[in-house]
């Protein structure tokens, strides 16, 4: 990592931030309030890109002499988005989409630098497939509440992982950032994470 360069996040993320604090002890987060719905007719790659995009533009107006990392994930069954859960009712009906089935995690990952105003937006994606889980099993998960913050309603490194059968990708990806995409962003703006 370049010494003059702060590495921020523009997410909330727990997930994200725990990942990245692996290889920076110094990040820094700023949460990014911008609107997450998806337009009209937009492609799911399209969509993670652009709502990465936007979330690090957002915070970089703010950040001189930066590295701003924006990041957003989707579970894609079909061609239906799956996004955070609004209920139980909403949360039940992802997981009962998922069950038996694979699906695609998208993770969308923006880098800015700030110092020379470039950046790089790219997509990663991994299948997941999961067990046929039971009416029983779905309620017990959704009384564990992880479901509710949660792209498609679970949690792969958490107890949803019970019903994680098979993976084909990169596991940080499903976790929310494939660590392995952005430090090639920012090798490719002439930084790096170790």
């Amino acid at each position: 990592m370049e010494k003059n360069l702060r590495l921020v996040l523009a997410s909330g993320s727990p997930r994200r931030r725990e990942i990245l604090s692996l290889f920076n002890k110094e990040l820094e987060v700023i949460a990014s309030q911008i609107s997450e719905t998806q337009l009209p007719n937009e492609l799911p790659k399209d969509y993670v890109t652009r709502l990465a995009k936007d979330k690090a533009q957002d915070i970089a107006k703010n950040c001189p002499n930066s590295l701003v990392i924006g990041a957003d994930t989707i579970v894609l069954y079909k061609d239906i988005v799956l996004g955070k859960p609004t209920s139980i009712d909403n949360a039940r009906e992802m997981l009962e989409m998922l069950s038996g089935k694979w699906h695609e995690v998208l993770t969308g990952v923006a880098v800015i630098n700030t110092y020379t105003d470039q950046y790089l937006v790219d997509v990663c994606q991994t299948r997941v497939k999961f067990s046929q889980l039971t009416a029983s099993e779905i309620d017990w998960y959704i009384q564990t509440d992880e479901p509710f913050d949660k792209a498609g309603a679970y949690a792969i490194q958490g107890y949803g992982s019970i019903f994680v059968e098979e993976i084909q990708g990169n596991y940080l990806n499903v976790v929310g950032l494939p660590i392995t995409l952005v430090r090639q962003l920012l090798k490719a703006l002439g930084s790096d994470l170790i």
